[in-house]
């Protein structure tokens, strides 16, 4: 039949009635994908008892189940059954397709399938970087900002006039501030990332100016954040540490109407006098702890770089043991306050100390204090935490430590302590229709509490190793496919990645660039049952939206993205180099398994689809194909062809597809708009890379998208009613 026809009776028949059901969006799966020898199962909202595994390549049947018995979830209120395909490990791109409720999104199943985003995150910290100018290209839309805050930073408030150095490190959060304490937690998962899968972490390259040099790329962008810290002391001689370095306001005073968000500048173009501001017991804590960690991990590659960060490190700790209570600050700033008292991050300090160096009175201190937690109230382990209790960094450094000396007594109370903490994690997993191991857990909805979901992967690999069980694994597997949208919202909590990812985050650069794609890579907070800007629900787990008004819910924050690197770095497979395309994110190798010879998502392969581009359809088969409509458009309501079409055009060209013009706003405030206004996504706009032979002729290929689109709006509509 030749193709303009059989393009005509395609079109025919999907533009017929559509069955009624829900819509597709009721199949929540992880969107980037699933690994081959890991858990995998996607929550289904809607009544359905079958569900198939499609191969996206052939349309064959891949596997083939009933669904678990529907149960209430206990976070939502949703009657949720779930699809388990775990015996399936075969690379490929697949779809679900549920009798009655519709199809997922398609998704890869491979080795590498967190490739993209554990590299996105990590572009994230580069974007965050002070002090310095900073470009980088992510699905062919480029990211910079100039150089920023360089008079960093006075010292009014820390007893002397003028100003010193106070430059390097990454901005905070939203914000342009640096925060000691956050930092801490922020290196402090960071640098275990290293500890423990350095040696596959060591052959990712991305593109910041380091890469290539004397340290890996992950170790040169902690650095970078660590030059910044050492510059927080107060002298190599005074060991107190600046609890912070802002601005006196968030924001400068501005003229004329609108809000501040609409006044938002680019960071080099805040041009406020920031400060360092005086020092507090738990910033000198993390301090010594983030340093001396630091100091054994670059060894290796910076031996004087490595001892700066030690004779730091000693400095402050001398000043901990001559002053040991706790001291608060005044602040003269109303930026953020990372205010908190300093047993935990005292504890932290002691176990990094005697880790580093071995001395007996670190140890001595560490355990000490350690006993101080074994109480009626609490305990030596915490199943959830952030930077306000950081008591489980030290606890994992003590348990994993293969240094002699320990109290066997200790060692054994701490441990199970652990695998207590881990065990109630994989309880409530189980128990969640979503899988979130923090589900059922009173006040688990906080303020970065999509943060607290990654950084649960902590304490289940550190009890993995005390006591190895599988469950502990797909438990943290199951946090990263809730966090890329097996969740309530059906949609990826990332920038950037995944199925209908944030693209209103309360982040400067991504409102004030101009650019309606924001900056990608960065996990936003979540839910929050606390939240004062979602007056109207305060239940966490279905109140966050994607509004850039709402910081408690919607902000981005370096100690909510550290978790998930680390989350991710735990089930990586060593990268074997870029497969072409866009060299900012080299592209996972099962993205093309359906065909092709690999590119990004940004431009597709030659061949084949590119299939990572998981938020769109069906990809082309290897010999080529019309390729998929895109599944999801963009967040601002229609948007045209969504701009992450899994496969473009015919032959699987450009994985970047059609470019949408931006739809219509789908419910923000105008005011969360700003610069970017209220509407949707235009779309990458990423050139299409030279077509492979086909027969497909323009009409057909213009038809399909039609046909596509329609489709998606019928089912957008019918979602709504």
């Amino acid at each position: 039949m030749p193709p303009r026809l059989l393009v005509l009776v395609f079109a025919v028949t999907v533009l017929g009635p559509l069955p009624a059901g829900a819509a597709d969006s009721d199949i929540r799966v992880s969107s980037i994908g699933y690994l081959p020898a890991r858990v995998k199962r996607a929550s289904i909202a809607a009544s359905a008892t079958q569900w198939t595994l499609v191969r996206d390549a052939d349309g064959g049947t891949a596997s083939s189940g009933t669904l678990s018995a529907a149960k209430t979830d206990v976070d939502t209120g949703q009657s949720i059954a779930i699809a388990d395909f775990s015996s399936v490990s075969d690379s490929g791109t697949y779809h679900l397709e549920v009798p009655g409720v519709g199809r997922s999104v398609s998704f890869p199943i491979g080795e590498n399938v967190y490739r993209e985003a554990f590299i996105a995150t990590m572009l994230g910290f580069y974007g965050w970087r002070c002090n310095t100018a900073v470009s980088f290209t992510f699905h062919g839309q480029t990211f910079a900002h100039d150089a920023c805050h360089m008079d960093d930073a006075h010292t009014d408030y820390i007893g002397s006039t003028g100003k010193r150095d106070g430059q390097k490190g990454w901005h905070d959060a939203g914000d342009y501030g640096k925060y000691t304490v956050n930092a801490g937690i922020t290196l402090g998962s960071l640098l275990a990332a290293w500890e423990e899968y350095g040696s596959v972490i060591k052959t990712f390259t991305w593109a910041i100016p380091e890469s290539g040099g004397t340290l890996p790329d992950f170790l040169a962008e902690l650095r970078w954040e660590l030059e910044w810290v050492l510059k927080m002391q107060y002298s190599a001689s005074d060991g107190r540490v600046s609890h912070k370095l802002t601005s006196l306001t968030f924001d400068a005073p501005y003229d004329g109407g609108g809000t501040a968000i609409d006044h938002w500048v680019m960071p080099e173009e805040d041009l406020q006098t920031r400060y360092f501001v005086p020092s507090g017991s738990a910033a000198i804590a993390d301090f010594v702890a983030m340093l001396a960690k630091a100091s054994r991990i670059y060894q290796p590659f910076d031996a004087a770089f490595a001892d700066q960060c030690l004779n730091a490190a000693k400095v402050s700790y001398a000043y901990l043991q001559a002053n040991t209570a706790n001291q608060t600050l005044t602040d003269p700033t109303s930026t953020g306050g990372y205010t908190t008292t300093d047993p935990d991050d005292r504890l932290w300090a002691a176990a990094e100390m005697w880790e580093t160096t071995g001395d007996a009175a670190a140890l001595a201190d560490f355990e000490t204090r350690a006993a101080k937690f074994n109480t009626g109230t609490t305990t030596y382990v915490d199943s959830d935490f952030d930077w306000s209790n950081v008591k489980n960094l030290g606890m994992y450094v003590y348990l994993l430590s293969k240094r002699s000396g320990r109290a066997a007594a200790t060692v054994t109370a701490i441990q199970k302590a652990a695998t207590t903490a881990a065990d109630t994690l994989v309880t409530n997993r189980n128990n969640s229709g979503y899988g979130r191991a923090l589900s059922g857990k009173a006040g688990a909805y906080y303020w970065g509490s999509n943060g607290a979901v990654a950084r649960t992967c902590m304490l289940l690999q550190v009890a993995n190793r005390l006591a190895p069980k599988t469950d502990y694994l797909d438990t943290c597997v199951d946090q990263i496919s809730w966090i890329f949208g097996r969740n309530y919202y059906n949609r990826s909590q990332v920038t950037g990645l995944g199925i209908n990812p944030p693209m209103h985050p309360h982040h400067r650069p991504s409102q004030a660039d101009g650019i309606d794609s924001p900056w990608p890579g960065l996990l936003v907070g979540g839910g929050n049952n606390t939240s004062t800007q979602a007056a109207d629900n305060k239940n966490g787990a279905t109140n966050w939206i994607d509004d850039v008004n709402d910081y408690e819910l919607n902000e981005v924050a370096i100690n909510w993205n550290a978790p998930l690197t680390y989350a991710l770095a735990g089930f990586l497979a060593p990268s074997t180099g870029s497969a072409g395309g866009d060299a900012s994110v080299p592209q996972s190798d099962d993205a093309n398994a359906t065909g092709g010879s690999g590119g990004s998502a940004a431009s597709g392969g030659a061949g084949g689809s590119s299939g990572s581009s998981v938020s769109g359809g069906s990809p082309g088969t290897a010999a080529g194909g019309a390729g998929g409509i895109a599944n999801s458009s963009a967040s601002g309501g229609v948007g045209g062809i969504a701009s992450s079409s899994a496969s473009g055009g015919a032959g699987g060209s450009a994985s970047g597809g059609v470019s949408g013009s931006g739809g219509a706003s789908s419910g923000s405030s105008a005011a969360s708009g700003g610069d970017r206004g209220s509407g949707g996504s235009k779309g990458c706009g990423c050139a299409l890379g030279e077509p492979a032979p086909s027969d497909w002729s323009p009409f057909s290929l213009g038809l399909l998208l039609v046909v596509g689109a329609v489709r998606r709006l019928r089912k957008l509509r019918q979602g709504r009613e």
